[in-house]
């Protein structure tokens, strides 16, 4: 198929590089992108023009992404899908197409961005999440779940774009919100040496890009501040304990996660 991917960041290049074994993939991003991606055998062209694809990704911000679709031309009845981390959005925004959309969400990535950390592998057994609604076109649906298994998901879920915001906002976004929170205590600057798997885990995606994920987080912001009231709720039963020296309170607090946790880990 002949495939156009706009952005060839970590994700679109990473797609890229796994569909081009199958697909024609022309690309489009900034010159020296381009440049960089025609020199390594990542894309076969620079796309010119967007209304010649049958099949079109948006590997872009959400803001860029909806500016993209709503202020270009492409081609009738032609499929186009996005990588957003937030769908509902996306879904709302888009006016007057003349394109089958189906909003998409791979659950893959990497701490670390651009297109030389891109990786032909990066999707392998992953799971991608796809939207729909009352308009979406089911033969379009079966499309892109064959052209993103070319890329090696192993799992797609579907569901409408306010559930995936409402789950996505407990299983991504607060975790973003965490990591970076936790690396702004001062002891950080003597961290060495002291540290094991959680420091990393908890620290891994502190250095996320805010210009992205600010925008990520307010067109998301309702499912977000709902989850980080839970949060900060559970944090205070935890810090009271410690504060009244209630070591029973304490305890069925900690058991009550251990418990949750071993629950979905079976």
């Amino acid at each position: 198929m002949n495939i156009l991917i706009a952005g060839l960041g970590l994700i679109g290049g990473s797609l890229a590089k796994a569909l081009k074994p199958n697909n024609k993939i022309a690309g489009f991003d900034k010159e020296e992108v381009l440049e960089y991606a025609l020199k390594n055998n990542i894309i076969d062209e620079k796309a010119e023009r967007f209304d010649i694809y049958d099949f079109v990704i948006a590997a872009l911000p959400p803001l860029t992404t909806i500016d993209f679709l709503n202020n270009n031309k492409f081609k009738d009845n032609s499929i186009i899908t996005d990588i957003c981390g937030v769908k509902e959005a996306i879904e709302k925004a888009i006016v007057k197409r003349n394109y089958n959309y189906v909003g998409c969400h791979p659950m893959a990535g990497k701490e670390v961005s651009g297109i030389k950390n891109s990786s032909e592998q990066l999707f392998y057994g992953a799971c991608l999440i796809i939207t729909e609604n009352a308009d979406t076109d089911i033969k379009s649906v079966e499309t892109v779940e064959r052209i993103y298994k070319q890329a090696g998901f192993a799992k797609i879920i579907k569901c409408s774009a306010a559930y995936h915001d409402k789950v996505i906002a407990y299983t991504s976004q607060l975790a973003h919100i965490v990591s970076n929170a936790y690396v702004k205590s001062e002891t950080i600057n003597n961290y060495e040496g002291f540290t094991g798997g959680s420091f990393q885990d908890m620290t891994r995606i502190a250095a996320l890009n805010e210009d992205i994920w600010t925008d990520l987080f307010f067109l998301n912001r309702e499912n977000i501040l709902k989850e980080l009231d839970k949060l900060i709720n559970s944090l205070k039963i935890q810090e009271n304990a410690l504060l009244k020296n209630d070591r029973q309170k304490l305890k069925e607090a900690l058991k009550n996660g251990r418990i949750i946790k071993q629950s979905i880990n079976k």
